[in-house]
């Protein structure tokens, strides 16, 4: 049964869209800038298109949750949201504040935007990933409180499921551990111990359990198996995700000025954390294997198989492969980092919010899938995405390994930037992979508008 109310995340899913393909151009700017150094400078320096990019990666892919949230609870729920006009209006305000905070970074030098935003007050800028203005932040609060907000009114007067159960957890979980962006005291070793409380435990605890209510949500509705067996599938990786996720946590004190046992929590659950993303994998394939159905959008099926592999890799192999405090010695803050970091997030977090946007978008159109000719140019935009991705990061890799080598180990270390020489060739690699990448989101555009016969189920 579809709910009026579920309307509202259209918006979300356009205005996240919207921001994927900024994110993209900036990330390719900042790509040509480690080869030609001087790229578009005064105009983007490095600083500024990185603080794009990473920015908008976070604020699309927040949008995507909250239109995710807002198109499944009502099916969850069997009732219409609380308020869908509050929904539409924070989605007005977060897309204008992100894209007042973007046009901040890129035409106010950074100190001065500080200077004016109130950063004296509650200093809370300059630290990577969290570079939003006060200002912003306490928008993303405001945000984040309305939704949650609507959220939880929803589910209190309607069923209460697992997946919802979850997905309010994970939800809260996001919102409270933003709070500690605030937090910025002097002590560099206390500051960077709090500041792992946002960036690791969204993106390796809470984000983990909203990947995991989405995926189980689209799952139920294109095969058809019992919610019961979803469920109980949803509950095994949600617990080894927390339980490994939040001790895990230590694999990021290790060099920080924290005691010496961070090493061995850090090393060992950490270590622990693929175990979730593997258990994801099998259960993806196994309830599309056990389909009582053949759902006719088989481009949100595909998404939603390449969700539970590309995480397992992403965040889990190349997780592990430099988690390990002896590795980590080596390798940490170099390329390998950034490798894991790409895959990671787009096989976790991208493609299970664009399997959500496939699965919903064609039924708030009229609906229940696209056209089989755009499902074909939906499922060509899912290789060139995903085949881009996994060269990007063996290219990244490669980079890394030789960066570990020429750098720390090697018996005559180079420094920092003769290092950067020597791995211009995968830069360039890279970039040409990222090329691909965002022909492969343009394909994906399009083919929302594509027309031609309607798919059969």
């Amino acid at each position: 049964m579809q709910y009026q109310s579920q309307a509202v995340a259209k918006l979300y899913f356009v205005g996240a869209l919207g921001l994927f393909v900024a994110q993209i151009l900036f990330g390719l700017v900042m790509g040509l800038q480690y080869v030609v150094g001087d790229f578009l400078f005064p105009a983007i320096p490095f600083n500024v298109a990185r603080m794009v990019h990473t920015n908008a990666l976070i604020v699309w892919l927040l949008m995507g949750f909250m239109g995710s949230t807002y198109y499944l609870l009502p099916e969850e729920a069997e009732t219409e949201l609380y308020s869908p006009a509050l929904a539409k209006a924070l989605f007005w305000i977060f897309l204008v504040a992100a894209g007042l905070t973007v046009l901040g970074y890129l035409f106010v030098p950074y100190a001065t935007l500080a200077r004016m935003t109130g950063n004296n007050l509650i200093p809370t800028m300059g630290r990577e990933f969290l570079e939003q203005p006060l200002i912003t932040k306490v928008g993303i609060v405001i945000v984040a409180l309305g939704f949650l907000f609507n959220v939880t009114m929803t589910m209190l007067k309607g069923r209460k499921t697992a997946i919802s159960l979850v997905l309010a957890m994970g939800l809260w979980g996001l919102a409270l551990m933003f709070l500690f962006s605030f937090y910025n005291p002097d002590n560099v070793v206390r500051d960077k111990f709090f500041w792992w409380w946002v960036v690791h435990l969204w993106v390796e605890g809470v984000w983990e359990l909203i990947l995991g209510a989405i995926l189980a949500f689209v799952l139920v509705k294109v095969t058809g198996v019992d919610r019961e067996v979803i469920e109980k599938w949803l509950y095994v990786i949600i617990t080894l995700t927390l339980i490994t996720g939040i001790i895990g946590t230590g694999h990021h004190y290790y060099w920080i000025g924290t005691p010496e046992y961070w090493q061995w929590w850090g090393s060992v659950f950490s270590a622990l954390e693929p175990i979730p993303f593997f258990a994801m994998t099998v259960f993806a394939f196994n309830v599309v294997n056990r389909r009582r159905r053949e759902h006719p959008n088989r481009a949100a099926t595909l998404w939603a198989l390449g969700t539970g592999v590309m995480a397992f890799l992403g965040a889990g192999v190349w997780g592990f492969l430099h988690t390990l405090a002896p590795v980590n010695y080596y390798t940490h803050g170099t390329q390998i980092t950034a490798a894991h970091g790409h895959m990671a997030f787009y096989g976790a977090y991208v493609m299970v919010v664009i399997t959500m946007i496939s699965y919903a978008m064609p039924i708030l159109r009229g609906r229940a899938a696209n056209s089989n000719r755009a499902q074909v140019i939906e499922m060509w935009s899912f290789w060139l995405m995903t085949i881009s991705m996994v060269f990007i990061t063996l290219f990244l890799t490669a980079a890394g390994i030789l960066q570990v080598w020429l750098q720390r180990v090697s018996t005559t270390p180079m420094s920092f930037m003769e290092a950067q020489g020597q791995l211009t060739l995968f830069y360039w690699l890279r970039e040409g992979t990222g090329l691909v990448f965002f022909i492969g989101l343009v394909t994906y555009l399009t083919s929302f508008f594509t027309r031609g016969e309607e798919a059969a189920a």
